[in-house]
């Protein structure tokens, strides 16, 4: 039972803090933008992606987001996305497809699909290191990378530990973790590596295309191209930006458009396949 309690405790942390990152990022959310995304990588690769409602261009961001570009581009030049229709679009929102289950019959199992693994996000660069908890900045890295992994791996985690994730879920804030220094957490959860401030790669514009996931680090072949205006500040640092599209995106806001069902899958007779990729010089 008390594992169970615990196991309980952490959700509702998690949930609450999930919440406040939220209201942060929605308070200082700037005047919605209507432009593409302008900035310019130095080393890009221009890839076409052909759908039955007309062409997309994509520039893809190996610099920034190396990992994830090699596995994109990999899947396309593979076949992989071939015959896979974008089986969630919201309009003012965004479009997703890259699920290999949607060649199927079953449109029951649409989403759950991928390639047969998965891998890290990257959203975030490493800043300098963090040697105090300062701020708040300092103390998220600390609850994300120390304390929430060692609740979360330890059937009997450290009894001072578990009382100030109590205290933080009760004061709804993260005031309670700045009150000892990084050695004391370092000590109770056996904690050896560095801390580093994160710095975000990109934010989840209009126009980019991002990877989907069902948690952290759970990337494979999903993605989802933003179609709202001003962009998606909610999800900032949850999902890899890895590419804008430079072409085609009226092309994206016909998919976003197109009547679905109550799960946001077009209806059959309506859905937008992936027949293929090229790769303009």
């Amino acid at each position: 039972m008390k594992n169970k309690n615990l196991t309980l405790v952490i959700i509702l942390i998690v949930l609450m803090l999930g919440f406040v990152a939220v209201w942060s990022q929605i308070k200082t959310n700037p005047q919605p933008k209507e432009e593409l995304v302008t900035e310019n990588p130095a080393n890009t690769t221009t890839v076409e992606m052909q759908t039955t409602y007309g062409n997309i261009e994509l520039e893809l961001w190996q610099d920034l987001t190396p990992k994830t570009v090699a596995n994109f581009i990999k899947l396309a030049q593979e076949g992989f996305y071939n015959g896979i229709y974008f089986h969630r679009v919201i309009p003012d929102f965004m479009i997703q497809g890259g699920c290999p289950n949607t060649r199927d019959t079953d449109r029951g199992n649409d989403g759950t699909g991928g390639p047969g693994y998965k891998f890290e996000d990257e959203c975030y660069n490493n800043g300098p290191e963090i040697t105090e908890i300062k701020d708040n900045a300092a103390a998220e890295v600390v609850w994300n990378k120390v304390i929430v992994p060692h609740m979360q791996n330890n059937r009997t985690p450290n009894a001072e530990i578990a009382a100030i994730v109590k205290e933080c879920q009760s004061q709804r804030s993260l005031e309670p973790l700045m009150k000892n220094n990084l050695e004391f957490y370092r000590e109770k959860a056996g904690f050896q590596d560095k801390l580093f401030s994160q710095t975000l790669i990109h934010k989840v514009d209009y126009g980019t295309i991002c990877m989907a996931n069902s948690s952290p680090n759970t990337n494979g072949s999903q993605f989802f191209i933003v179609t709202k205006k001003g962009g998606t500040p909610w999800l900032d640092g949850k999902h890899t930006v890895f590419g804008r599209v430079t072409k085609g995106m009226d092309v994206a806001h016909k998919i976003e458009s197109l009547p679905r069902d109550s799960k946001d899958n077009p209806n059959p007779e309506n859905q937008a396949f992936i027949t293929g990729f090229s790769f303009p010089k």
